[in-house]
C-alpha cells in the first residue's frame, strides 16, 4: 500500500547525503535498492493481478476489483486528497497544521512531540559543522525527516484518517528525544547544555498540563503535579553542575512520562470496544464533540465516538452482539448451507461470525460500497439455497453526510430486494429473513 512509503524520503535522502561511499556508488545503491523495493513490495500485489478476478476473492475497498486501485486509490493517494470512491471521505473536519496537537490527537501522541522538534533543531545547530558521514547527524536527519513528513501528511490530508494512525510518528519521536538528550546531556554542567534541557523539560511539563486539562475530572491531581514537577526539574537542570547526574535525570524522566504513563495504564485498565483505537480517557473539543476509548457514561458506537446533540460524526460500529436465541438459529443445520447468513458489510458480519463460528457473507465489504456481490449474484446464491438467513442487526457504517462517499449501491438493492421478497421476524434485537422461504 503507498501508505507504507512515508518513510522513504527521509531513507533516501539522508542515505543520499551521509552515506561513507562516493556519489556515484551512493546513486547506485539507491537504484539498487529501490529495485529490491519495488519487488519485495510488487510480487504480491503483481501474483493478485494477474490472477483472474474470478479465481481470487474480490479485491476490498475498490470499485474495480483491482488491487493497484486499492494500493494507489483507497489506501494511497486518496488518503491525501480525499477522492477515495467508496471510501468514507473525511472523517474529521481538523485537518491542518494543529492536527497532531489538536484535542482528538494530542494526548495518543504529542506528549514529547514538541520536545522532539526543539531537540532536533538544537542537534542540528549543534552538529552544524560535523562531516558529511557523521552519524549522529545523519541519525537525526534520518529521525527528523520521518517525523516531519509524517507529521505533514497526517496533519493535512483529507482522506479517511484514524487518531491510531499517529503511531507511525511514535519511532521518530522517541528517537529524537533521545538523541537530542544524548547530545546535550554531557554537556549540562555549562549554560549551553544546561539551559536547552531546562527549556525542553519545562516545555513538556507545561504541554502535558495542557493536555491533562482536557480531561479535569481524569486525575486531577496529576497536571499539577506535572506542571510542578517541570519548573522544580527545569531549576535542576539549571543547577546541574551541583547535583548527581542520576537524580536529575531520573526526575527529568518521570516528570516528562508520567502524563503518558497515566493515559497508558488507563488503555490497559479499561476495556475497550470497536474498531478505532485510541488511548487514554475521554476528551472533550471546544465544539463539545467527546472522544472516548472507555466508554464510561458516554453515548458512543462501537468506534468509540460519542454523538453530542445537532452534531453528527462518523460512526463506525457493528450490530450487537448476537442473542443466544439468534445464535442458536443461524448454527441450526449451519452444515448445510455455504453460508448459513448474510449481512450488510463486514464489520456486522464479524459479529455474527465470532459469535456462531460458521460463515458469514459480508455484503459491499468493509463500508458496504463494494459490489461484491452483485445484486444478480446474490440473487443467484440464493437460488442455489447456498445463504439460509439474512440478517439485519441494526449496525451501520456511515460518513458525516449520512452516505459513505460515493462507491456502489449493491449492498442497498441486495438489502431492498431481501425485504421486499421476503418476511421478517424479530430475533432478539435483530431483524432475520429466511431466504429458503419467500
Amino acid at each position: 500500500m503507498l501508505q507504507a512509503f512515508l518513510v522513504l524520503p527521509a531513507f533516501g535522502l539522508v542515505y543520499m547525503l551521509a552515506a561513507p561511499a562516493p556519489l556515484r556508488r551512493r546513486i547506485w545503491q539507491l537504484a539498487l535498492a529501490t529495485a529490491a523495493m519495488v519487488a519485495a513490495a510488487g510480487w504480491w500485489v503483481a501474483i493478485v493481478a494477474l490472477v483472474p478476478a474470478g479465481a481470487r476473492p474480490y479485491i476490498g475497498g475498490t470499485q474495480g476489483n483491482s488491487v493497484l486501485e486499492l494500493a494507489l486509490g483507497y489506501n494511497g493517494l486518496g488518503r491525501l486528497n480525499g477522492d477515495e470512491v467508496g471510501g468514507l471521505g473525511n472523517t474529521s473536519d481538523d485537518a491542518g497544521w494543529g492536527r497532531m496537537f489538536g484535542h482528538a490527537n494530542g494526548g495518543q501522541i504529542s506528549w514529547l512531540l514538541p520536545a522532539a522538534l526543539i531537540l532536533l533543531v538544537i542537534g542540528s545547530w549543534m552538529l552544524r559543522g560535523a562531516a558529511r558521514t557523521d552519524r549522529v547527524r545523519a541519525s537525526l536527519g534520518l529521525w527528523g525527516g520521518w517525523v516531519l513528513v509524517t507529521g505533514a501528511v497526517f496533519s493535512l490530508m483529507q482522506g479517511i484518517f484514524h487518531q491510531y494512525y499517529t503511531v507511525a510518528l511514535a519511532p521518530a519521536v522517541a528517537a529524537l528525544v533521545g538523541l537530542g538528550a544524548g547530545l546535550l546531556w554531557p554537556r549540562r554542567r555549562a549554560v549551553s547544555g544546561a539551559a536547552p534541557l531546562a527549556a525542553v523539560a519545562a516545555v513538556t511539563a507545561a504541554w502535558s498540563y495542557a493536555l491533562l486539562q482536557r480531561t479535569p475530572d481524569w486525575h486531577p491531581w496529576l497536571g499539577p503535579v506535572v506542571v510542578v514537577g517541570g519548573l522544580v526539574t527545569a531549576g535542576m537542570l539549571l543547577g546541574a553542575a551541583y547535583l548527581p547526574g542520576w537524580v536529575v535525570a531520573g526526575v527529568a524522566v518521570l516528570v516528562s512520562l508520567a502524563g503518558p504513563a497515566a493515559y497508558a495504564q488507563d488503555t490497559v485498565a479499561a476495556p475497550r470496544s470497536g474498531v478505532i483505537v485510541t488511548a487514554g480517557p475521554a476528551v472533550a473539543s471546544g465544539a463539545g464533540l467527546m472522544r472516548t476509548g472507555t466508554g464510561r457514561g458516554k453515548q458512543q458506537g462501537g468506534g468509540g465516538e460519542s454523538v453530542p446533540p445537532g452534531r453528527e460524526i462518523v460512526l463506525m460500529h457493528s450490530s450487537p452482539p448476537p442473542s443466544a436465541e439468534l445464535v442458536a438459529l443461524l448454527n441450526a443445520n449451519a452444515d448445510s448451507y455455504r453460508w448459513p447468513a448474510a449481512t450488510l458489510t463486514s464489520l456486522n458480519a464479524a459479529v455474527y461470525q465470532l459469535a456462531t463460528r460458521t460463515p458469514v457473507m459480508a455484503i459491499g465489504g468493509f463500508n458496504g460500497t463494494d459490489p461484491a456481490p452483485t445484486l444478480e449474484q446474490f440473487q443467484q446464491y440464493v437460488a442455489q439455497e447456498q445463504i439460509h438467513y439474512f440478517v439485519d442487526g441494526g449496525g451501520t457504517i456511515s460518513a458525516g453526510n449520512g452516505r459513505p462517499h460515493g462507491g456502489s449501491d449493491a449492498a442497498q438493492r441486495i438489502a431492498e430486494w431481501v425485504k421486499t421478497n421476503y418476511t421478517a421476524r424479530t430475533v432478539g434485537t435483530a431483524k432475520v429473513y429466511d431466504l429458503i422461504t419467500p
